[in-house]
């Protein structure tokens, strides 16, 4: 094995069917990746060894595995943690809600591939409840659900190309309760001890990006005592994911409707986690426009 192949990186991309697995591969190869779909779990091992031996003509490989394979489940899960002991693999894992798929599937026609002579929902139901373990080992979870293809490409490319300047990836998301959790947070604040702006007739209008939101939101009592409380809490936890080479955090901060006080709150905590060593920091406000 030649030194190149320290830098190789495997991402194996799975998850939910119809959740996007083809359109992230497309994505992937436009960023350069060697992609390889459809792939058995039993030839995961193979194709690395393949690789190794390309050296650093292949760099970057993804792996879109499929569930339909009859032991996925139990072999996809071992060979995981079998090849993490000597490669540097990641796992990709693509979600949505029950409705966006059932949705997806109504629309092309076509059964799931799990569903057998039950329903849609049916399949569904069995692939969320074998793809569990998997999903709770992965390393990047993308919700799906409220995103076209383009919206989905727009975010695998910006997630992956990003990771060519930074050690960490760093999403602030804003959300709005009322709206439901981010399923992919790796951690969650929650900003309604602010007062809420929406009762201001005269702030109601704005957004946590205009200036009259954000000074308010910012000049409240307890505002930046949390803020900076929160940034000492998140900057050994950015470190450790450092050290343990997770390339991804989204760290979530909610609010009511998610237009006035988690937006303010997110891009402020943006600025200053900016400040930190080795990672890139980007906002999203996942509800705002929604209202």
């Amino acid at each position: 094995m030649t030194t190149d192949n320290e830098q190789q990186e495997v991402l194996i991309v799975t998850g939910m069917s119809g959740a996007g697995r083809s359109t992230v591969a497309n994505a992937l190869e436009d960023l350069d990746w060697y992609v390889v779909d459809n792939l058995p779990p039993q030839m995961l091992r193979p194709l690395i060894e393949l690789a190794n031996r390309a050296g650093s003509t292949l760099p970057r490989i993804a792996a879109v595995v499929d569930v339909r394979g009859r032991n996925f489940f139990t072999d996809l899960r071992d060979m995981i943690q079998s090849l993490r002991e000597g490669t540097k693999v990641r796992v990709l894992f693509l979600e949505a809600t029950d409705a966006a798929l059932v949705r997806r599937f109504e629309a092309v026609r076509r059964p799931h591939p799990l569903q057998g002579d039950g329903t849609i929902l049916d399949g569904i139901v069995s692939e969320r409840s074998r793809l569990r373990e998997i999903r709770e080992a992965s390393d990047i979870i993308v919700d799906t659900s409220d995103l076209n293809i383009h919206q989905l490409a727009t975010n695998i490319t910006e997630t992956f190309a990003a990771e060519n300047t930074a050690g960490v990836q760093v999403t602030l998301m804003s959300f709005g309760f009322k709206y439901g959790l981010p399923p992919d947070a790796d951690m969650v604040a929650d900003a309604r001890f602010l007062p809420n702006p929406f009762w201001n007739p005269e702030l109601r209008p704005f957004t946590g990006l205009d200036d009259v939101v954000r000074d308010y939101v910012l000049e409240q009592n307890g505002a930046t005592d949390f803020i900076e409380a929160y940034v000492a809490a998140l900057a050994p936890v950015i470190a450790g994911y450092q050290r343990e080479n997770k390339r991804h955090a989204l760290f979530a901060v909610g609010c009511t409707g998610g237009k006035h006080r988690s937006v303010a709150i997110a891009e402020e905590l943006a600025t200053r986690l900016s400040d930190l060593p080795g990672i890139a920091v980007n906002t999203k406000h996942r509800d705002l426009g929604r209202e």
